[in-house]
């Protein structure tokens, strides 16, 4: 499965902008405007604040009677999953509530001091997730404002975040962004990596269930991998090794797949086809890292 690489786009509707802030009155200061704008724009939906709850509290309060005009969600019913699964929620949103085009106006926070900010790897997939929105929403007329809290985001997390907003004057390409992350090599499997026949479904399920996961997630694991098996093809070898929760399955593939948003362009429809089987494994999975080689393609899929 090889695909063209994505191209940065040069003019797009959608507006992807950046603040930071380390306190909550220059926090209030670049959200009331925001909102504001967001109140006053025609053919929109009322703009939607989706932030920790602490900031909910001060925006219903600073707003006064336009507080009734403004969603207000917290940020942890919004961000709870994986980079893909915010991805999904946005998409989902955009469906369901946006005006012509896409048009809204989205104040977001990460939930950086809970999972997104728990580890550098959490931090990396975040950042790309912030670069691959470029790409992923660009046909969209979205306006969206994301906050960045210096009390709980540090430099490093807002430095590497100026990058992938066009606002800030430190942008950069997001598939340049995507390839610096998909440098750094992966961790090689543990010596007693169990080596299986094929990426079959009945033996990964057996074998996830051998390691300490229960029956449904063992099922949601082996979709995943065989999804993901379909979706890469020509696959040439599978390990599989960790203990429940933290299943880890590894597929080696003879092609490429040379597409950095591969497995994070939402589906057009319910029915995925089998091209479509990352996007499956990356809502299901903690982690799907992806690795092209000169050989191929390693893509490793991570339960929890």
């Amino acid at each position: 499965m090889t695909h063209q690489r994505t191209p940065t786009p040069t003019t797009s509707p959608f507006d992807h902008r950046m603040t930071a802030f380390g306190a909550d009155d220059d926090f209030l200061a670049t959200a009331l405007p925001f909102l504001a704008e967001g109140l006053a724009a025609t053919d929109e939906p009322p703009p939607v604040a989706i932030v920790a709850p602490d900031k909910l509290s001060l925006l219903h309060d600073a707003l006064g009677s336009d507080a009734a005009n403004v969603g207000l969600i917290p940020h942890t019913d919004w961000y709870t999953g994986s980079a893909a699964n915010a991805v999904a929620q946005g998409a989902g949103y955009l469906a369901a509530h946006a005006g012509p085009g896409g048009r809204v106006h989205l104040l977001m926070e990460p939930v950086w001091n809970g999972r997104a900010g728990r580890s550098p790897r959490e931090t990396a997939e975040w950042i790309r997730y912030e670069a691959l929105a470029n790409l992923l929403f660009a046909p969209f007329a979205t306006t969206a404002l994301c906050a960045y809290d210096t009390r709980t985001a540090g430099p490093a997390i807002v430095g590497a975040a100026r990058r992938a907003h066009p606002d800030t004057g430190a942008y950069e390409d997001p598939a340049r962004i995507a390839a610096e992350l998909d440098a750094v090599p992966l961790p090689p499997p543990p010596a007693d990596a169990e080596p299986l026949a094929r990426p079959d479904a009945e033996v990964v399920r057996q074998r996830a269930r051998a390691r300490g996961l229960a029956v449904a997630d063992a099922e949601l694991f082996a979709e995943s991998v065989t999804a993901a098996a379909a979706a890469v093809g020509s696959v040439t070898a599978t390990l599989l090794w960790g203990e429940a929760p933290s299943c880890v399955c590894e597929l080696r593939s003879a092609r490429r797949v040379d597409d950095p948003l591969a497995g994070f362009v939402p589906p057009p429809t319910g029915e995925l086809e089998p091209a479509q089987g990352l996007w499956f494994a990356r809502q299901v999975c903690a982690y799907v890292d992806v690795r092209d080689e000169d050989a191929g393609t390693t893509v490793r899929l991570q339960y929890a």
